[in-house]
Formats: C-alpha cells, structure tokens, sequence
C-alpha cells in the first residue's frame, strides 16, 4: 500500500504531511486498517452479521441493544420505498427480515457516521464529517435506485457499497487528529484524502471481510472508464451513483459529464435518461436518504 504514497502528498505541507502519511503508510503495510473509534455498535453489527452461523434473532438482540438504531431499522422498513403494502412494521424482528441484511449494514454505517461527527475527539473537522455523511448517504440511495433500475446488480449490495465508498476517507480523518498541524492547511488534508482514500476503503472492506467485489467498487470508485466489456457492474453502478450524488438536486451538466463515460454507457445512461432516472426516482431517493441519514 505505500507504493501509493504520491510526491504531491509528501510536499502538500512538508512537515505535517510527511509525518502524517509516514505514519500511515507503517500502518497500511502491517495491514492495520480497522478503525478503532467506531462505535461499538457498527462493530458488534458487523461481526454477528458476518458470522454465516448467527440466526435472526441474534440480529435482532445485538441491534436492540442501540434503541437508536433500533429505530432507524424500522423506519427504514417503513419507508416507502420498502414498503410498498403500506402495513406498518412495529417489530425489529419483522423490520429485519423485510430490509435484509445488507441494508442492516448500511444503516449501522449511517447511524455510526452520525455518531461520529458529534465526537469531541475529532472537533474542528466536522465540514469534512458533515460532507462525508451526507454524500454517503446520499450515494448510498443513489446507487440503490440505480442498480434496481439500470441493471442486474443486487440492490442492497449497491446501497451498503456506496454507504462506505467513503470509509478510507473516515480512516484518514480519524487519524488526521493526532497530526493537528494538518488543521492549519485544509487544502493539504484535502490532497492527501483525495491521494489515499480509495485505496485504504478497499482495504478495510478486504480486512473486514466484505465481498471482493464490494472492495473493488470502493478502489476503482474513481476510475469511470474501465475497459472491461459487458453488462454494468457494481463498481459502475458505484462509481455513477457518487458523480451523481456529487451534483445533488443540480443535474445541470451532468449528462455532458456522463456522456463518454464507460460506465454510464453500460448502465444505459445519457442526457436524457439520467435525467429520467433522477426524475423518477427522486422520492424513493429522497424517502432512502432521509432513513438513512436522518
């Protein structure tokens, strides 16, 4: 991993920097890539739901233990973008088994991002925090409506993914604090975020055990003209889903940003359907975003 480390990262600010990314570059190369401020909840999600032996109920008890998060779960179940019989879920049992797993795992994300901007830990970077939640949740919304829409890709799969494309970026940000002559120079934090992020996400979803192919859609998030023919992949879904997130509510500009782009052309996507597909979906979106990130 520190063959990544990049010239322009190292001479962004040449002493904060340098220490920063040499630290990190150690960390990376003993693949320490967990994150040890997360809240104990995510962990315990994450672990009971990556055993293939936990029943639901064991789900439901490490999930019930964050009234909280009890409480996104079933709203999200309640959303009208799930459920479509209009029948109110009032269990998290219930509310479990109609949203799946995978969708567990994105609103713990949410729900653990939340709780990490508030912390006084990481006071003085909550711009980035605040724009890491918000662009995640709404990427993660996005990436659902398109892989249902657009291809054959597992929706939830899409959703949790663009829910933690930006987790290297969490990564960094946490570790940002013990380096606090960073703060001083916010375009050198920025450089050395857009350097590493991609990379350290693919490597805390390949440590935490995610799917290879979830890893690979965070890495290459960037890279929107894979050469690989065939129909739309995550990484595609994953990729358009954060260009678009990045525009928010202005489409203006984005079909001619999309319009040679690989992966656009594999999901379908020009001018005109992009802007179809925004239309459409955008109170599913919106009903998704604000479940998750609310």
């Amino acid at each position: 991993m520190s063959a990544n480390l990049t010239n322009k990262s190292l001479q962004a600010q040449p002493n904060a920097a340098f220490d920063f990314v040499r630290t990190l570059a150690a960390e990376l190369s003993k693949g320490n890539v967990d994150l040890p401020s997360f809240p104990e909840i995510a962990v315990r999600v994450r672990r009971v739901l990556a055993d293939p032996k936990s029943a639901v109920d064991q789900v439901v008890r490490v999930v019930g233990s964050e009234p909280a998060l009890a409480a996104r779960l079933l709203r999200i179940a309640n959303s009208a973008s799930l459920n479509r019989s209009g029948r109110a879920v009032t269990d998290l049992r219930t509310a479990i088994n109609r949203i799946g797993y995978n969708m567990v795992r994105s609103a713990s994300m949410s729900f653990s991002m939340a709780q990490i901007r508030k912390s006084n830990k990481l006071k003085g970077l909550e711009h980035h925090l605040n724009d890491l939640w918000q662009s995640s949740t709404s990427a993660a919304a996005l990436a659902y409506v398109l892989a249902r829409n657009c291809t054959k890709v597992n929706p939830d799969e899409a959703m949790l993914t663009g829910m933690m494309h930006g987790i290297g970026k969490l990564y960094l940000l946490t570790r940002a604090v013990d380096h606090p002559g960073l703060f001083a120079n916010n375009a050198a934090l920025n450089e050395i975020i857009d350097d590493w992020h991609a990379s350290i996400g693919k490597a805390i979803l390949e440590n935490w055990n995610f799917s290879q192919a979830m890893a690979q859609a965070v890495g290459e998030q960037a890279n929107f003209d894979r050469p690989e023919g065939g129909p739309a992949d995550l990484s595609d879904v994953v990729a358009i889903a954060i260009l678009m997130a990045s525009h928010g509510t202005e489409d203006t500009g984005l079909g001619v940003e999309l319009h040679e782009l690989g992966a656009a052309k594999r999901l379908g996507l020009d001018s005109e359907k992009i802007q179809g597909v925004m239309r459409e979906s955008a109170d599913e979106v919106n009903a998704l975003s604000l479940a998750l990130g609310s």
